[in-house]
């Protein structure tokens, strides 16, 4: 019986000070965050659109989109917190059709309302009461003058198609990244047409549902079928594959392929035991897994913890991206209109107050948005809570997955340990585990998550250095980095490999993590070739699990989806849906993150008891005080036995 005690304490501590550090950052943010800055489009006056009290407006309307398609706006919507430099106002739809004023409506009292459209003028100018002319009101930007069938995108409201009135332009895309340099009208439709396209499939996964769920279901019930089958066929089935490869390779006439042939021969023969006793721990974790039928279902709580890290570093990055009061600025749009050398740029102003008539001689002023205040101290180390958050988020999500593999591993050691099977083995063995890696191993497992999070955030380093001066790097430099990011990225599998080791061993001795890290590392060493073995003979029959289980779904979905194959009674009809293939690929990729769930639990499964395997081996001999705790096939294969203790 192991005596388990807390390992790791300094890391243990210092992770705790690291998700304390981060709750506060995530209220921080919350409070001075406002994320309907980049949720909700904003109005000229600084109104979002979308919400009170413009909550039945959700579309931003451009009273001359054309002038935010010249080079020279675009530098400035680009300076300007991406407004394009025309009248913006709130609507609850986008015109359909062309229109331009009639001259009519610059006559002397002429009644503008017949002329102009009150739902696409500025809120607090009234057609039927104003004393302003036309020409008043289209120079101050209160009514357009002419506008051509717009479509909403993105909650912005865009040209649907080439007005007759301009032969030949293009149109900046305004949304909440910088802009791209041009995209055509033709290629802007494309895009439009996507909606329509997601209210097919939308309805197609309406009508479909249930049938994607039962194969969903079926995939899970095949995966789980081919696991616990592999206590009565993994040698009829490993042999299969190796006489497959060997058979596919004796077809060529190559001389390198028939040396390659006789090599692998060779090896066969050199490696039979080995290969035997892969053989017999793929069956006995076969038999675990039958046992503990509720590690099959961990994955899911793995997958829970991920989605709060992920969802928590979402929102906390998007109210840190929207911390501090925007900040509105005096500008005038259009310079040539009038005298506007009193507008600096710099004077602060109020969107919801501001009024034009306090310059009259500019009738291009604005109140526009600028930037967000950087004033204060959380604002002006907004970009170093982001680097926390990062830092943070890699840590938290690096420690679930040792969590898992601690977990999972905890839980089948005590199967192998166990001496008589299946008696021995403990009540609720992955609760306890879960339980037991939560008590005593949150250091040693942070410890472990720290080191690999480290080395991603060096790979994140590489990767900016190397976008940034891409197009300024000589061949010597692009040869030093990529030797640089390929060394980093063997160095991340290298610890992973090491760490998901290293974790069964704080599982089963409960020892720190330098430790464990060297112990299994040693381990393994000294057992090199029984490794690769294993571990090649594991990937090939998972691979063939994989592939028989996705595949074997894939194909069936097709044809059900298709309509070459009909279910009597149903009242399913293929030829209803508008795009077949979309619950085809969304059967597909379920069906292979179940069947992936489900072996990396086995996959783990194998590891742990390969490493109590080679454990056992060392550390008994077979005798009354220390005897074997391996199946009665493994020591068969190694010629071993247990002592009758005398009577």
């Amino acid at each position: 019986v192991v005596q388990m005690s807390c390992t790791d304490i300094i890391c243990c501590v210092l992770f705790m000070l690291v998700i304390t550090g981060y709750m506060v950052v995530g209220i921080l943010a919350w409070l001075y965050g406002d994320p309907r800055h980049v949720l909700y489009p904003r109005n000229s006056t600084g109104m979002y659109c979308g919400i009170a009290p413009n909550h039945d407006k959700p579309n931003v309307f451009y009273f001359n989109i054309l002038q935010c398609a010249t080079a020279t706006n675009i530098m400035a919507a680009a300076l300007q917190g991406l407004q394009c430099p025309t009248t913006q106002i709130c609507v609850k739809s986008c015109p359909s059709d062309f229109w331009s004023l009639n001259p009519l409506a610059y006559q002397p009292k002429a009644n503008l309302s017949q002329y102009f459209n009150q739902d696409l003028c500025v809120p607090w100018l009234d057609l039927s009461t104003t004393k302003l002319s036309a020409s008043e009101i289209i120079s101050k930007e209160f009514c357009p003058y002419f506008y051509t069938p717009t479509t909403s995108g993105a909650l912005f409201i865009f040209l649907s198609f080439k007005s007759p009135l301009h032969e030949h332009f293009t149109l900046i895309t305004l949304t909440l990244q910088p802009p791209p340099t041009s995209l055509s009208l033709s290629d802007m439709m494309n895009s439009f047409n996507a909606r329509d396209v997601g209210v097919r499939i939308f309805a197609d996964f309406a009508s479909t549902w249930q049938w994607i769920v039962l194969g969903l279901v079926i995939a899970m019930l095949a995966s789980l079928l081919f696991l616990l089958l592999l206590r009565f066929l993994a040698a009829i089935l490993v042999w299969v594959l190796i006489i497959g490869v060997l058979a596919v390779g004796a077809f060529g006439k190559l001389i390198i392929l028939c040396v390659v042939e006789g090599l692998l021969l060779l090896i066969l023969i050199f490696l039979r035991t080995r290969i035997l006793i892969a053989i017999a721990l793929i069956k006995e974790s076969s038999k675990a897994v039958g046992y503990m039928m509720s590690t099959l279902c961990y994955p899911i709580v793995t997958f829970v913890l991920l989605l709060v890290c992920v969802s928590y570093w979402g929102i906390t990055a998007l109210y840190l991206a929207t911390s501090g009061a925007p900040v509105y600025n005096v500008v005038a749009l259009n310079a040539s209109q009038g005298d506007c050398r009193s507008i600096t740029g710099n004077q602060t102003c109020d969107p919801l107050a501001f009024n034009s008539t306090l310059y009259p001689t500019c009738p291009s002023a604005r109140c526009v948005f600028i930037k967000y205040n950087t004033e204060g101290l959380f604002q002006r180390n907004i970009f170093n809570l982001q680097i926390y958050n990062v830092i943070a988020f890699l840590w938290c999500v690096n420690f679930v997955i040792a969590l898992g593999h601690c977990t999972l591993a905890g839980a089948f050691a005590s199967y192998y340990w166990a001496f008589h099977k299946p008696a021995d083995i403990p009540a609720c063995p992955l609760v306890s585990s879960f339980m037991r890696a939560l008590r005593y191993h949150v250091g040693s497992l942070a410890f472990g998550a720290l080191i690999l999070t480290i080395i991603q955030v060096v790979r994140i380093i590489l990767e900016y250095i190397d976008h940034k001066c891409r197009a300024a790097q000589n061949p010597c430099g692009r040869f030093l980095m990529c030797c640089l990011k390929c060394c980093f990225w063997c160095l991340e599998k290298f610890i992973k490999f090491l760490n998901r080791n290293a974790y069964i061993m704080i599982a089963i001795y409960g020892k720190n993590f330098c430790v464990s890290a060297k112990n299994a590392f040693l381990l393994l060493m000294r057992n090199i070739l029984r490794v690769v073995v294993l571990d090649k003979v594991t990937d090939l029959l998972l691979f063939f699990g994989k592939l028989l289980v996705v595949g074997g779904i894939g194909v069936l979905a097709f044809f059900f989806f298709s309509g070459k194959i009909q279910v009597p009674g149903s009242l399913f009809r293929a030829s209803e849906l508008n795009y077949y293939w979309m619950p085809i690929i969304t059967v597909v990729v379920g069906a292979y993150l179940i069947t992936h769930g489900f072996f990396s639990v086995y996959n783990m499964c194998v590891d742990t008891l390969f490493l109590c395997f080679l454990e056992d081996l060392e550390r008994n001999d077979g005798s009354a005080e220390k005897p074997y705790y391996m199946s009665k096939n493994l020591m068969k294969i190694l010629n071993k036995k247990n002592k009758q203790p005398k009577k």
